[in-house]
């Protein structure tokens, strides 16, 4: 068979550029630490690395999503302590001001101290994250929560949570909405809650009460009658039907006891006097403390408005002691929710670090056994480039 000379360069050219293009790769290949250049090197674990390395994105993105609530969860018990601190800065002024020994003006200072803790609640209320959303304002997280005009409050807000999915099925609140925390107080005791008649003229003082069994949820009217001033003080009890539910004779301390309730009342009621106990319902903080600053500005002059002051002071004080409770319970929710980010979290380091296993054990480059083989290649393009350049000058004059 005879070879033509151009077909014999061609081929050999052809195989120079071949090696060159091996040795090209094997270069790439150990400049980047991975043994696929292209999908074609290997289909089938090509097709696997592009899995794992989605669900590796899956998970760095997870793990971002873990890092945003638990700063968001973080700056929310931040505030959540903050409020706790003027809660109980108030509550502390409350017993303070009901200490008989205070007058007017003392009260009246009382007063303005309690109005700058309440600026510090509604602040506090309408605090924002580092992005400067408002962390309780539920899905209105641009909206202002809480706007204040004069005593009255009102929340912006809704009732939404925001969940952060922080894994393959795990998701989590990254806060609390501004009515779960700041507008859902339970009155009094939590079950029920008392007061007197503004227009009582006695001394009697009722105290926030407790259940005795079973509460009958109702809306009770305690009322006092004597007939003369040398005959005994009598209560009777109705209902919201007006029917008598207990009745008897009064004495000051001792505990009456109806529809699963038991409350005492001190001092001593005029005659007409009355006092009111309801289900609790729902009020907001900062209507607690704007109520207990109008019973400290006003004016204590007579045994009547004493006896209403004290009345105010014990309803501050339980309603309060609410607040307080309340802010315990959304703070141990969200210990709660940071407990189950770090969990999740090391779910997700583990599963990283899983993927990025399979990841290297797909595509992760034999550097010995790379180098061993460029070796190999440049060598044998080497000779093959010294073989052409020899035949190339290889001439029939040459041997005649």
């Amino acid at each position: 068979m005879r070879i033509s000379t151009s077909l014999f360069q061609q081929q050999s050219i052809d195989g120079m550029l071949r090696q060159q293009a091996q040795v090209s790769k094997t270069q790439q290949q150990i400049a980047s630490g991975e043994r696929m250049q292209t999908p074609a090197d290997d289909p089938i674990a090509a097709a696997r690395l592009l899995e794992v390395r989605e669900a590796s994105g899956r998970t760095a993105q997870f793990q971002t999503n873990a890092d945003r609530a638990t700063a968001r969860l973080s700056q929310e018990e931040n505030a959540l302590a903050g409020v706790n601190n003027v809660l109980q800065g108030v509550r502390e002024l409350a017993v303070q001001a009901n200490n008989g020994a205070q007058n007017n003006e003392n009260r009246a200072i009382i007063a303005q101290e309690v109005r700058q803790r309440l600026n510090e609640l509604v602040g506090l209320a309408n605090s924002q994250d580092a992005s400067g959303e408002y962390l309780f304002a539920g899905a209105q997280s641009r909206t202002q929560p809480f706007i204040q005009k004069g005593g009255s409050f009102s929340y912006q807000g809704d009732q939404a949570q925001r969940l952060i999915s922080i894994g393959p099925s795990v998701q989590v609140a990254d806060s609390h909405s501004g009515s779960e925390v700041f507008l859902a107080i339970r009155e009094g005791n939590g079950v029920f809650a008392t007061d007197a008649n503004p227009s009582n003229t006695g001394s009697g003082v009722i105290a926030p009460g407790s259940v005795n069994g079973v509460f009958i949820p109702d809306n009770y009217t305690l009322q006092f009658s004597q007939a003369t001033p040398d005959d005994p003080l009598t209560y009777q009890v109705l209902d919201s039907q007006n029917t008598v539910v207990a009745n008897g004779g009064f004495a000051s301390g001792e505990e009456i006891t109806f529809g699963g309730a038991q409350v005492s009342i001190t001092g001593v009621p005029a005659d007409g006097d009355s006092f009111i106990l309801r289900a609790s319902t729902h009020r907001d903080m900062f209507t607690i403390a704007q109520h207990f600053i109008e019973a400290l500005e006003r004016p204590i002059n007579d045994t009547a408005s004493q006896a209403r002051f004290h009345n105010d002071m014990n309803r501050a004080l339980t309603d309060l002691d609410q607040a307080m409770g309340k802010i315990l319970e959304v703070r141990t929710e969200v210990g709660t929710r940071l407990n189950a980010v770090d969990r999740e979290r090391q779910v997700n380091e583990e599963a990283s670090l899983q993927l990025a296993r399979e990841q290297s054990s797909l595509n992760d480059l034999d550097l010995a056994e790379a180098i061993g083989r460029l070796n190999q290649q440049l060598t044998g393009l080497e000779a093959a480039q010294r073989t052409y350049a020899r035949l190339q000058g290889l001439s029939l004059f040459n041997f005649l």
